[in-house]
C-alpha cells in the first residue's frame, strides 16, 4: 500500500474514533468548549479551558455542523419590520447575498426541535421573561419575537422601547417578552459627573429583574471596549477607584457580583435561568483561513459561507475561561446556552457594512467600519432562540 493510501486510512479511522469519542463524551457533558480544548491542546493550550457544561442531556445540543436547508429562514425580515433595529436589517439595507439564510444546525447526535411560535406562546402563557445584557441579548430579543410573530400573525400584540427597557406582549397569551439593557450586569453609577462600573454592586439592575419567569443573561463585548467605545470612566472594585484593570479580572469579578445575586435571590422553582456564552466576533480573517487559504479581506466583509467541520481554527475567546470558573462555583447554576462555538462556525452571518446604523460614507469602508460582532436577522441568532425553545419546553 502506498504512503498516500495509509495516511488516508489513518485519517478515516482516526476520524471515526473522534465522532465516537464525541457521542460517548455527549452523553454525560454537552459542551463543545471540551472539543476546542482537546483540538488545540498541543499548540494553544494556554489559552484554552474546558467548559462547564451545567446541562446534563443525551442530547449534544451544541455540537454538531451547518448544513444547507432550503426551507429556511424561518421568516422574512419583510414580515418583522417594526421589531428588527436598522443595525441588524441586513437585506433591507442591501446585503446582496442570500445564502448565509439557508442555513440550519444539526446537532451531533440528535435532532434540534423545530422552532414553533403557537406551541412557545401556549406553554409560557401567563408569564414574564427578559433578556438581560448587551445588544447581543437585544439581537436575541428581537429574532424571538419575530419567530413567534411568523407562526401567530393575527395575534393582538403591544410594543414599548425604552432606555433601559424594552417589552413586546402576547396580548391574546398574556406572555411578555422584555429586554434590559445592563451590558455588564452589574450597576453603573454617575458619580461627580464620571461613570463609575461598580464592580461589587447589582441592585440598581437587579431590582428590574425580580418576579420575572425566565431569564436569559448575557455580557462579554462592552468589557473589551478601548478609548472612545468604553462604557465607563473609573471601576470600583472593593472602595478603591481603578482607571483601568486587567479586563478578564474585572469581568470576573462583575460575573462573581451576578452569580452572588442569582444563587441568593432566584426561587428556581419558580424562575428559571440561563446564561448565554460569548458571541464571537470575526474582524481577523487569519484565524479561519489560516493553512487552508490566503485571506482577502480584513474582517467578515464578503463573507458569504459558514466554516465547515465542528471546529473553528482560530482561538476560543479568553472570556469563556471566566464564564466557566464562575458558574462552576455556582450554588444553582444557570443553563448554559452554550452558543460561542456553533457561532464561530457563522464567519458569514453578521451585517458587515449592510447595517442601517452605517453612513454611505461608512459603507464605503468595509476595513474601518464592517460590523462583525453583531448577526444579520434573519440569521444566527434564530439558531440560538432555537436552542433556547429546545433547552426551556424540551428538556434537552
Amino acid at each position: 500500500m502506498s504512503p498516500a493510501c495509509i495516511r488516508s486510512s489513518c485519517n478515516v479511522l482516526a476520524s471515526c474514533f473522534l465522532v465516537l469519542f464525541l457521542v460517548l463524551l455527549q452523553t454525560k457533558v454537552a459542551t463543545p468548549a471540551l472539543i476546542m480544548s482537546m483540538r488545540n491542546h498541543h499548540n494553544h493550550h494556554q489559552h484554552r479551558m474546558p467548559m462547564l457544561q451545567a446541562n446534563q442531556s443525551t442530547c449534544a445540543l451544541f455540537v454538531g455542523t451547518w448544513v444547507r436547508d432550503e426551507s429556511y429562514p424561518l421568516y422574512q425580515s419583510s414580515n418583522c419590520p417594526t421589531i428588527i433595529d436598522a443595525q441588524f436589517n441586513c437585506q433591507m439595507y442591501g446585503r446582496p447575498d442570500s445564502d448565509y439564510l439557508k442555513y440550519r444546525w444539526q446537532p451531533l447526535n440528535c435532532e434540534l426541535p423545530r422552532f414553533n411560535g403557537l406551541e412557545f406562546l401556549r406553554n409560557m402563557k401567563g408569564k414574564r421573561m427578559m433578556f438581560v445584557g448587551d445588544s447581543l441579548g437585544r439581537n436575541q430579543w428581537e429574532s424571538l419575537i419575530c419567530l413567534i410573530s411568523s407562526s401567530v400573525p393575527r395575534t393582538s400584540t403591544q410594543m414599548s422601547r425604552g432606555e433601559p427597557f424594552s417589552i413586546f406582549k402576547f396580548l391574546d397569551y398574556d406572555v411578555s417578552i422584555s429586554y434590559y439593557k445592563a451590558p455588564y450586569l452589574v450597576d453603573i453609577d454617575l458619580i461627580q459627573g464620571k461613570r463609575v462600573l461598580r464592580l461589587e454592586e447589582i441592585s440598581g439592575n437587579a431590582n428590574a429583574w425580580r418576579n420575572v419567569d425566565v431569564l436569559v443573561f448575557d455580557t462579554g463585548h462592552w468589557w473589551t471596549h478601548q478609548g472612545s467605545l468604553k462604557g465607563w470612566d473609573y471601576m470600583e472594585s472593593g472602595g478603591t477607584y481603578y482607571q483601568d484593570m486587567d479586563r478578564l479580572v474585572a469581568l470576573e469579578r462583575g460575573l462573581r457580583t451576578w452569580a452572588n445575586w442569582v444563587d441568593s435571590n432566584i426561587d428556581t422553582s419558580r424562575t428559571r435561568v440561563f446564561f448565554q456564552s460569548i458571541s464571537p466576533t470575526h474582524n481577523n480573517p487569519s484565524e479561519w483561513s489560516a493553512g487552508t487559504t490566503i485571506a482577502t479581506t480584513t474582517n467578515c466583509y464578503g463573507e458569504t459561507k459558514p466554516i465547515s467541520g465542528m471546529t473553528y481554527p482560530g482561538a476560543y475567546p479568553d472570556q469563556m475561561r471566566v464564564v466557566d470558573t464562575v458558574i462552576r462555583d455556582m450554588h444553582n447554576p444557570p443553563y448554559l446556552l452554550d452558543i460561542t462555538m456553533l457561532s464561530e462556525l457563522r464567519k458569514d452571518g453578521h451585517p458587515s457594512i449592510y447595517s442601517g446604523d452605517l453612513s454611505p460614507q461608512q459603507r464605503a469602508d468595509p476595513v474601518g467600519s464592517a460590523d462583525c460582532s453583531h448577526w444579520c436577522l434573519p440569521g444566527l441568532p434564530d439558531t440560538w432562540n432555537q436552542l433556547f425553545y429546545a433547552a426551556l419546553f424540551f428538556q434537552l
